[in-house]
Order: C-alpha cells, then sequence, then structure tokens
C-alpha cells in the first residue's frame, strides 16, 4: 500500500435518493490525487466517508465498478475501507490535453443494492519532458531577407497541462536571430541581414522548457541555410480548420482539404504538406496528401477510444519557408457498439422457499456508444419466475416473482437481452443459468397405502416377508429415505422380536418362526425417514397374516393314553346292531381342513363286528352279539385331519362281551399274583443288600491286614463296592422265570347287581399310576354327550392296564 497523496480533498457534492424499488442511488464522492502513484496507494476511505461500517462492506459484496471504462483502475480493500489504485494512472494517456481528468467509477453494495458514484480527479504531474518533433530543423533563407522578417518553427510538444507545460522558449545568442515567441506560435525573427559569401550555414540551438516545480527542457538544432532569393513563405487560407467524419470510415476517406498560397514562381511557389507533431498513434489513423493537402482515413478510427483529433499541418515551399495551420478533427459516433451485459452478482444457487421478490442477481448493462445509441433497455424471456427491475443507472435486479419449486424445476436457464435506441438497434444476450437449491420440503410417500404379507407358520428365520417402498422428490441427502419399525407389542413382545426392516431397501424379515396356534395375524408400523435437516416421515401399515400349515397330529382325548395304559370296556352280550358302544374324542389344533377329522377302524379282532363313524368318531355294533364271538374284543382307530400331507394318530380301544365282571376268570387271581410279585422283590432287595455288606466288610478286613505288612501289593484309596444285580425299576423277578412289572393295580367299585364280593382294594406301589377316576382330566359332565351310554346293563366296566393286566373300574 502507497503513502496517502499529497493533494486529496473529499467532496460531497449533493445527496440525492433515487427509488426504484430497493435500491438505491447515492450523491458523488469526489477524490483528487496526483498521477503515476504505484499500485495501492490510498485515494481515500470510502467507508469512512459513506459512514459505512467495515463489517458490512464483505456482507454487502462492496466492489468498485469502472463504468464502461476498460480498465480497471481502483479496488476497495475490505479490511480498512480504503479506496486503492490497481495500477498505475497516467492521466496523458487517459485525458490528453483535457484541462480537467475525471474518472467515473461506482461503488455497488449488495442488499439490499446502493450505488454510490466517486469521480476520480487525477492531477497532473511534470513527468513528461517538452519534445519537438524533429532533433534537427532544417530552414532554408535567401541572403535577401529583409530585418524584421519572421520564419516560423515548428513548436515543441508537452503531453503535461497548465504550469507543466511548456512556459518559454530560448534561442542560443547568434549575430542573425532572434526569437520571437508566444503561445500560439514559435518564430525566428531576423535581427541582421545575412550574407551567403561570410557565412553559408548557421546552427541554432532553440530550448523548450515547461514550468513544473522541477523543471523539464526540451532541445532541438536548428539548421539554416543561407540561399538566393526566396522572398515569400506558403500562407494558409485559415489558421483553425474544423471537420467531423464518421468513425469506422473506410481507408481513403477524405476528411478536409487544407490549401496554402505562395506568392512565389516556380520552384519557390510550389508548396507541400506535412503533418506537425502527432503521436504515433495518430499517424496511424490519418496521412495527408503532400501534393494537394488532402487529410484522408489511414486506419479504423473508434470514437469510444478518442473523439477528437488536434493536427498541426505545414505547409512549405521549394526552398524551406513554411507556415503552419491546426486542424480540429471531431469524430461523429456510430451505433458500431452492442450493449455488454455483465453480471454483477448471482445468488446461484437459489433456495427453493425463496419468497417472491428477491433479489437473486445484480445486472449491468454498458453500451460504449453514446448519446442514443448508448441507451439500452434490457429485458427477459417470459414463461419464467423472474423478471428484471430496473434498479440505478444501467443496473438491474433479478429477483423472483412466484414460489419456486425444485421438484418441478430444478434449473433455469435464463436469456438476458439487451437492446440499444441507435439506427439500426443493435442487441446482445446473455444466458445465466441458475440452480434451485434444495430444501426439505418433501417427506417419504410411500407407493402403497397399506402393505400386507402373508407368511407360512413354521417360516424360517431371516425369511423375507414383503417390500415396502417410499419415494421423497427432494435431491441428495433430502431425498435419502431410510426404513425403520416403529416400537411397539405383539402378544406382550416387542416387535423387534418378530420382525426387522432393511433400513436402506425397505425389505421385511422375519426375525424368528412363526406359529399360526398361537396368533393368526398382527400389524406393525413401518416409518420412512429422510435425511434432512429437521428430518420429515412417514408412516404405513403393515399387515401380517399368518398362513396354517398341517404341523399338529390330532390328539386323542378318549380313550387316554397315558404311556402303555389303555381303557377297557364292558359291552352287553344284549347289545343289538347299531348299538353305541363307545366313542373316540379327538381334537386337531390346526385350523380349516388341516383340522378336519376322519375316524376309521384299522384293525379289529372281529373286523364285521363294530364299525366306526367317519366323522363322529362313535363305534357301534354291526350286528347281534352272538354266543360264539370272542369276549375280548380289540379295536385299533386311526384318526386322521385332512391337510397335505395328512396326520394322524392312533389308540387302541378294548371291548370286553361280558354282563358283569363274574364272567371275567382273570380278575380273581390277579390279587395273589401281585402279592406274590411284590413278596419276590423285597426278598431280592434283601439278598443284594446283605450280600453287599458282606463283600465290603471282606474287603476293609483285607485291606487293613496289608496296611499292617507295609509291604502293599495292591492299593486302594477306600471301600471296594460290589453292586447287586441291577434290575429295572418296577420290575422283579417271579420264580426265576424273568422280569415282570411288579406293580399292578386294581381299582373295583362294584354295584349292587354284582355276584361277588370278594374283590380287595389294592393300593399301588407306582406313584404314577393314575386312579380311574382321573384317567380323564375333566369331569364327567364335561363329556356326558360323547362318553359311552348304554340302554341294557346298568354296569361300566373301565379297565386300565401298564402291561398285559388290567386295571379295571367298574361304574
Amino acid at each position: 500500500m502507497g503513502n496517502k497523496g499529497f493533494p486529496m480533498y473529499v467532496m460531497f457534492l449533493f445527496f440525492v435518493p433515487f427509488i426504484v424499488t430497493t435500491p438505491l442511488v447515492h450523491g458523488d464522492l469526489s477524490y483528487s490525487f496526483p498521477e503515476e502513484n504505484k499500485p495501492g496507494f490510498i485515494i481515500g476511505n470510502v467507508a469512512k466517508d459513506l459512514g459505512i461500517d467495515l463489517m458490512t462492506l464483505s456482507v454487502r459484496k462492496a466492489r468498485v465498478d469502472a463504468e464502461g471504462n476498460r480498465k480497471r483502475y481502483c479496488d476497495i480493500d475490505m479490511k480498512t475501507g480504503d479506496l486503492i489504485t490497481s495500477e498505475r494512472i497516467d492521466r496523458e494517456s487517459l485525458c490528453g490535453k483535457k484541462p480537467s481528468c475525471a474518472v467515473k467509477i461506482g461503488l455497488v453494495l449488495e442488499n439490499p443494492l446502493e450505488l454510490h458514484r466517486l469521480n476520480l480527479h487525477v492531477q497532473d504531474v511534470n513527468d513528461n519532458s517538452p519534445k519537438f518533433k524533429k532533433n534537427v530543423i532544417e530552414l532554408e533563407i535567401s541572403e535577401s531577407a529583409e530585418r524584421g522578417n519572421h520564419f516560423s518553427i515548428e513548436e515543441a510538444h508537452d503531453a503535461d497541462i497548465g504550469q507543466n507545460d511548456i512556459q518559454k522558449y530560448t534561442l542560443e545568442n547568434n549575430d542573425n536571430f532572434i526569437l520571437a515567441a508566444d503561445k500560439k506560435r514559435v518564430q525566428l525573427l531576423l535581427e541582421n541581414k545575412l550574407d551567403r559569401e561570410k557565412q553559408e550555414e548557421i546552427n541554432l540551438l532553440l530550448t523548450a522548457s515547461d514550468g513544473g516545480s522541477s523543471q523539464k527542457s526540451g532541445t532541438v538544432v536548428i539548421h539554416v541555410t543561407v540561399l538566393d532569393a526566396n522572398d515569400n513563405a506558403p500562407v494558409f487560407c485559415q489558421d483553425v480548420y474544423k471537420a467531423t467524419v464518421l468513425e469506422n470510415a473506410p481507408p481513403e476517406t477524405i476528411v478536409i482539404s487544407v490549401s496554402a498560397a505562395d506568392a512565389d514562381e516556380g520552384v519557390n511557389g510550389y508548396v507541400s504538406y506535412d503533418f506537425g507533431h502527432m503521436s504515433t498513434d495518430d499517424l496511424d489513423l490519418f496521412y495527408i496528401d503532400p501534393n494537394v493537402g488532402e487529410i484522408k482515413v489511414r486506419g479504423v478510427i473508434d470514437f469510444e477510444e478518442k473523439s477528437s483529433f488536434e493536427i498541426s499541418v505545414v505547409a512549405k515551399d521549394g526552398l524551406g519557408l513554411t507556415s503552419y495551420a491546426k486542424v480540429l478533427l471531431d469524430i461523429i459516433d456510430v451505433n458500431d457498439n452492442e450493449p455488454a451485459i455483465f453480471v454483477q452478482s448471482l445468488s446461484n444457487p437459489v433456495p427453493e422457499n425463496a419468497l417472491p421478490g428477491t433479489e437473486v442477481g445484480v445486472i449491468n448493462v454498458q453500451d460504449r456508444d453514446s448519446d442514443n445509441n448508448g441507451q439500452v433497455r434490457c429485458s427477459i424471456q417470459e414463461n419464467v419466475v423472474f423478471k428484471l427491475v430496473p434498479s440505478i443507472k444501467n443496473y438491474y435486479s433479478l429477483v423472483t416473482i412466484a414460489h419456486l419449486d425444485r421438484e418441478l424445476v430444478s434449473d433455469y436457464n435464463i436469456t438476458i437481452t439487451a437492446a440499444d435506441e441507435g439506427s439500426p438497434p443493435l442487441s446482445s444476450t446473455k444466458t445465466v443459468q441458475l440452480s434451485v437449491a434444495d430444501i426439505n420440503d418433501n417427506p417419504p410417500v410411500f407407493k402403497k397405502q397399506a402393505y400386507s404379507a402373508n407368511i407360512n407358520e413354521n417360516n424360517k428365520p431371516g425369511s423375507t416377508l414383503c417390500s415396502v417402498s417410499a419415494r421423497d422428490p427432494d435431491w441428495r441427502q433430502n431425498g435419502t429415505v431410510i426404513y425403520s419399525l416403529l416400537p411397539a407389542e405383539v402378544n406382550g413382545a416387542s416387535v423387534s422380536s418378530y420382525l426387522s426392516v432393511n433400513g436402506d431397501t425397505g425389505v421385511i424379515h422375519a426375525v424368528r418362526s412363526f406359529d399360526y396356534e398361537q396368533f393368526r395375524s398382527f400389524k406393525v408400523y413401518v416409518m420412512a425417514r429422510d435425511n434432512g435437516s429437521p428430518p420429515l416421515s412417514s408412516n404405513v401399515t403393515v399387515s401380517v397374516f399368518i398362513s396354517d400349515l398341517n404341523d399338529n397330529s390330532p390328539q386323542i382325548l378318549y380313550p387316554t393314553l397315558e404311556g402303555s395304559s389303555f381303557m377297557t370296556e364292558l359291552v352287553p352280550k344284549a347289545a343289538h346292531g347299531g348299538s353305541l358302544v363307545s366313542k373316540v374324542i379327538a381334537v386337531d389344533a390346526d385350523s380349516g381342513q388341516n383340522a378336519w377329522l376322519s375316524y376309521h377302524i384299522v384293525k379289529a379282532t372281529d373286523p364285521g363286528l363294530f364299525s366306526i363313524d367317519l366323522h363322529s368318531g362313535e363305534i357301534r355294533t354291526q350286528r347281534d352279539i352272538l354266543e360264539s364271538d370272542s369276549m375280548k374284543q380289540n379295536l385299533i382307530v386311526a384318526v386322521k385331519d385332512n391337510g397335505q400331507p395328512s396326520l394322524s394318530a392312533t389308540c387302541s380301544m378294548y371291548l370286553l362281551i361280558s354282563d358283569n365282571l363274574a364272567e371275567v376268570p382273570e380278575l380273581k387271581d390277579i390279587s395273589s399274583d401281585d402279592k406274590n410279585s411284590k413278596l419276590t422283590s423285597y426278598l431280592i432287595i434283601a439278598l443284594v443288600s446283605v450280600s453287599t455288606f458282606f463283600l465290603t466288610f471282606i474287603i476293609i478286613i483285607l485291606g487293613v491286614r496289608f496296611c499292617h505288612r507295609r509291604k502293599p501289593r495292591l492299593l486302594f484309596d477306600g471301600a471296594v463296592t460290589i453292586p447287586g444285580p441291577y434290575l429295572p425299576p418296577n420290575y422283579s423277578d417271579v420264580d426265576g422265570t424273568g422280569t415282570l412289572r411288579s406293580a399292578y393295580n386294581y381299582d373295583a367299585y362294584l354295584t349292587t347287581g354284582s355276584r361277588t364280593s370278594d374283590f380287595k382294594f389294592v393300593s399301588s406301589y407306582n406313584d404314577n399310576t393314575l386312579p380311574a377316576d382321573q384317567t380323564l382330566k375333566k369331569s364327567p359332565s364335561d363329556f356326558e354327550d360323547n362318553l359311552l351310554t348304554l340302554e341294557t346293563s346298568n354296569k361300566v366296566f373301565k379297565v386300565t392296564q401298564t402291561d398285559p393286566s388290567p386295571q379295571i373300574s367298574v361304574l
């Protein structure tokens, strides 16, 4: 950063608020500073002068707008608020010989849009020395020239202005000439006549000096050749010519013709034309015909580069006498520049929740032409949700006019058209691409309002039930859907112990195996949540229906099966065909056709004696009982369900064809056999115990004796027990013939019609054997419609047998 310039002042010229919607244009700030400063030179502190807080400079995107200048001469320091030069500023290149050089720039602030115009007055510094066009000026003067004659000399050129411009000329002392100079021209005044015979050539040193504080000067050598008889110099018709020419005029276009006359004749009266001092750039644009004095176009004239020229023209006769004239040339602007569109600021992307009227960009339009050619109108295409609002000079605000929805339109290509008012008008277009930033404004939406899943029971854990799917039209993480189960209970257990859902795919899996007999259906709730901030979610109901499989065999309730015991029922001998003998009762835990039961007799002692109803399980006689029929009838009944494949269960039904117990001889010996069996068991147990004790005692005695001898051949850690023969529980040896179950249970309940009364009530040694009244787990009233009813007898026998011996109950 450079030091602050020496002459600097800040002037508030006026303050006029100009309101167009929200943007404001404020009055001018003027700064003066010298030219030729290094980049970083501090022009002034605009933040302080405008009363703007430093923190808001960056927030409001403060920047410098050059307002049509091709070069960017200064910038703003966001940290300090200083306006600093960004490059070296040369006043002469910028403004030429204009007495005042002002650069107009704009300080633009956004949110809200404001424009502060800054006038930068560049002060001249004496940085240019006076220069003559040539190092040597050739003059040819006749020796006959009279004293007091004036001879014009091309003046020097100094690019500076004012006091820094050329202030005086000085001529080296000589015998013949003195200097006659003013601000318009430089002339040599012949003070003493020339004498060619004495001196044919004279060299004069002419110095031009400016008036700057550090004075600069330039010199030229005037070489005078003394000739014979050329008395008259050329004379222009006008001292100053004025002309105009269109910019972009084609080469060879005649701009103006200048003319000078010489009173001499012959060679002395021939006049040629040339340019005086001109810059190299100007010489590239124009040339002059040396014979006729026509100034023509050589290069491309650009009004925007330079709008006027001051050309010095020299007329010279054959012997070197000269005269000078000026041509003031104005360039006429042509509408040759299309408007230029600059996007100064653009909020891209624009959040989709932006309210209508939100400013999303600042557009600047510039046309380097002047007057109507530089007046620009700006517009955008229709059917977009944006519009251009004119704000300050050549500035437009791009604002929204409706609500944005990224899910409907995510990108906009906005074509901006700028057209000037020239004739013919020129226009240009610029396309601005604007994206809409996603806001999490859409919750996930399930494809279905409800889902259902069917699964067979006994499924494998991990089986797939169904898949839920939700779509979120938002973008990226706002549109990423995550699935989860809402906490709930099913049959008192957490839903997560039954089902799981894949958070990414929405596939629902079974965690456990389901049992249709426990529950047949249940509902869960799946939540789809996006990953936005804050997240949005939606729920859906998933109904799970469990299908029944034939996985339960029929269970026979009657006759009761406990171990190998069986039920025996008495059938009166007088039973007729079709009489109800008994009934098989069974249930199936499955449902539907898997629980439809059918009853079949798979084996019978006399296949033609009894039949069973296919659906009810009732056992009836097919014919009358005959004397020849066996007293003991054994039926094996199969109960089948209707599942696929079918499951079944079997039971044995023992029927005793008799009118009373006296006709059953096997029952009389049961009590004595039972006593003998128990006595045998006691004897065996006693014998084994005595033998074991005796052997243990003998082993202990031998062990003690060996220990006393201290020469043990065999070392025992303790007593050796020789076990007795192992017998299965509840078994005993009967007369040495083998093993039989030792427990037999007889519970007899006799009616008044019994012909014998010598039955004894024997208690059971087996605790696992239930008495006859507990063989069915329900009271008689629960089965009064199903149990056997015999019309011909008032006696019912119930026999429970644990092996071949029966347990008989008479009811």
